[in-house]
């Protein structure tokens, strides 16, 4: 049986409100009045004036002030990062096979010639969007890599810092490998680098977490360029039995409640004692937090936060794969009975010795993941989604033999008439004076 202890009274989408229509008159406007309409919205939403792209003397300058301990911390998490990406493209291989005597088939793999890799900056400076983004694009071998930021106003390592890129952020893109770096947030950075603005490349494909302004400008283009996951607000589940640590389960779920008023926190447990303990836990956990991360994950824990009791362990694999949430961690015996089981989620936590904090900054799999049910259908990003699969087949004359015959008599059979005569044109040209069934010609 399966009882809900603890119900959301929101959803992400009734928080939607306007944004599609707010979206839909900005990239309009940007598509007609090309960089300055661009420039006039950084002016009006983000106070912002100066250069859109940065040169390296400007990076240089920037980020000279970051200490040693940051920058070393910033280098070891991108290249756990680039080392998983590179694994993930070693993975993929290139292919031929001979399909048919004569018939050569293959596939190639393509990256993406521009990349456009967007790292948000509001309630908190996401240094670890910038690697996540920039370093897997850089590991499939993208040519080249565009990467927006917000400009950011406060302190820096303790004190004022000139507005600009967050200086933390924009040293993570450097050591990552962005190749073109432009001071823009919202939807006026992702229509800048759909449509190649101050850059001149139009990207093939734009990726990085955002608002729901960025996910809307987004799921607008997607077509016209690629796109990572249709992104909402961050999500996490945790799945518990009775061997887990109410206390750790209660700090994750609060942990991942920071990152927003509309962020769902959701518990499956198959212990009711876990989860009227982790229930008690959790406001006491968010009142310890500093008041932007408290406010936050209040909201959270308040209007969209689920505990979920199920009897076995085969009805919380039902509802989790339902949920199919974009983090998901295990907090129960027999861990790999659940990575057997489990078949929806966005990147997988098993055992208490993971966090999704781990994977959000350092552990090496990409943060960057699908939610809203996404990942039903999709993964996260990864190289995969900066590699083109590309096929190709080259034949002999005399694989046309079957292939052209075939090929003819199904397409007369759907009524395609013109498909069937290229194949008759080789039959007739490569096999001179032969006969073959070529179907019956189409005359309607």
């Amino acid at each position: 049986m399966i009882t809900y202890l603890k119900r959301a009274s929101k959803t992400p989408e009734t928080e939607s409100g306007n944004a599609q229509a707010v979206v839909a008159e900005m990239l309009s406007g940007i598509e007609k009045g090309g960089e300055q309409a661009v420039r006039d919205y950084a002016k009006k939403l983000d106070q912002w004036s100066g250069d859109i792209v940065l040169t390296p003397a400007q990076i240089e300058a920037r980020t000279r002030g970051i200490s040693a301990g940051i920058k070393s911390d910033i280098e070891y998490a991108t290249k756990q990062v680039r080392d998983f990406a590179l694994a993930q493209k070693a993975s993929l291989t290139e292919f031929r096979t001979e399909v048919a005597p004569g018939l050569i088939a293959g596939q190639r793999l393509i990256p993406c010639n521009v990349a456009g890799c967007y790292v948000p900056t509001g309630r908190y400076a996401h240094i670890a969007s910038a690697y996540m983004s920039v370093a897997t694009a850089k590991a499939a071998g993208v040519k080249t890599i565009v990467a927006c930021s917000t400009p950011y106003r406060g302190l820096v390592e303790g004190k004022p810092f000139e507005p600009g890129i967050h200086p933390h952020v924009l040293y993570a893109m450097q050591v990552a490998g962005a190749d073109i770096v432009m001071t823009l947030g919202g939807v006026q950075a992702i229509a800048a680098m759909a449509y190649g603005l101050f850059s001149g490349k139009p990207a093939d494909i734009i990726v990085g977490p955002g608002n729901k302004f960025v996910a809307e400008a987004k799921r607008s283009l997607f077509g016209k360029v690629g796109i990572d996951v249709f992104a909402g607000p961050s999500e996490v589940a945790v799945i518990a039995d009775d061997s887990a640590d109410p206390y750790i389960v209660a700090s994750d779920l609060v942990g991942q409640g920071e990152h927003g008023h509309e962020s769902p926190m959701w518990l499956f447990t198959s212990s009711q004692q876990l989860a009227e303990s982790v229930m008690a836990l959790v406001p006491g956990l968010i009142e310890k937090l500093p008041p932007t991360a408290r406010d936050a994950a209040c909201a959270a824990w308040r209007d969209y936060a689920e505990v979920v009791l199920c009897d076995t362990r085969e009805e919380l694999v039902e509802v989790s794969d339902r949920y199919a949430s974009e983090h998901l961690e295990v907090q129960c015996r027999d861990l790999d009975w659940w990575l057997a089981n489990l078949t929806c989620y966005g990147s997988l936590f098993l055992g208490e010795e993971t966090t999704v904090a781990y994977g959000d900054k350092v552990s090496g799999p990409n943060h960057i993941l699908p939610t809203k049910g996404a990942a039903r259908y999709s993964g996260g990003l990864s190289v995969h989604k900066f590699m083109k699969t590309l096929t190709w087949q080259r034949a002999t004359r005399e694989a046309n033999r079957d292939l052209g015959q075939v090929t003819a008599r199904i397409s007369r059979l759907e009524g395609m008439e013109g498909h069937a005569r290229t194949g008759d044109d080789r039959l007739d040209k490569y096999f001179k004076g032969e006969v073959f069934d070529k179907g019956t010609p189409v005359t309607v």
